[in-house]
């Protein structure tokens, strides 16, 4: 079974560093300080055009929850219109309503155009999963409705806490949909994670901070962290987690 490694990007530039650290898959996001957002329809077109890695656009208006108003599920609909005919590999979403259940007419609706478009465009129902109010009749519908993949940090706020829920998502489900697991994952714990759960993909930001002089000056600071910086993805930690991660079929 081959490991992959994907790689949680929040530029351009990211993917193109994910790419050279020797990654299998990148997912496309913006402000990934609120947890990631839709990317521009610029930043999707530049990085297919260059970036060798199949590329998973992520779909998702504003920051946090995932219970949409119909507006801004129509705008997300667009998007992944947008991004599909641009050519992404697959689009990351997930819908939910308030009392914590997948939105099933929605989610159907976004695989449904997601598989109607020619190659295999890849349905991603992303950490929403992790929301749900009963995990397995979630993981159920999604397999029914023809999803092929989930990541998921097992319900926990790290995927090292949840490792026993995606061993049992695995365990039950492996053979009907992917399982990926993200959210704390980095060369450290990544075998021992694979090993404990029996996945055969990762999902990491790879992060590093990069130096903007200008954040903060004088008495106006935008800055979002306790430094003057901005995230990006790191040739090094991405590397170090690819090795990790593929020792483990040697």
């Amino acid at each position: 079974m081959k490991m992959k490694v994907e790689i949680c990007c929040g530029s351009y530039d990211d993917c193109m560093q994910a790419e050279k650290g020797g990654a299998d898959r990148a997912e496309l996001n913006s402000a990934l300080f609120l947890g990631g957002l839709t990317p521009s329809d610029a930043t999707v077109r530049k990085t297919i055009e260059n970036c060798r890695l199949p590329i998973i656009c992520m779909v998702r208006p504003r920051g946090a929850g995932f219970c949409y108003q119909t507006s801004e599920a129509d705008i997300m609909f667009s998007d992944a219109e947008r991004m599909l005919e641009i050519g992404c590999a697959g689009i990351a979403f997930g819908f939910l309503n308030e009392d914590r259940t997948i939105n099933k007419a929605c989610t159907k609706r976004m695989i449904d155009l997601i598989h109607s478009y020619p190659g295999k465009r890849e349905a991603v129902f992303h950490r929403a999963i992790d929301c749900v109010q009963d995990m397995h009749a979630s993981v159920q519908l999604l397999i029914s409705l023809g999803c092929d993949r989930i990541l998921t940090s097992g319900g926990k706020e790290k995927a090292l806490d949840g490792m026993e829920r995606i061993r049992d998502m695995q365990k039950v489900y492996g053979k009907e949909i992917e399982i990926l697991a993200g959210s704390g994952i980095n060369a450290e714990n990544a075998a021992d994670l694979i090993r404990q759960t029996g996945i055969a993909q990762v999902h990491s930001s790879a992060k590093t901070w990069n130096i903007d002089p200008t954040t903060t000056v004088q008495d106006v600071s935008y800055a979002y962290h306790d430094k003057f910086d901005y995230d990006a993805v790191s040739i090094s930690k991405v590397r170090e987690l690819a090795d990790a991660v593929r020792s483990i079929q040697r």
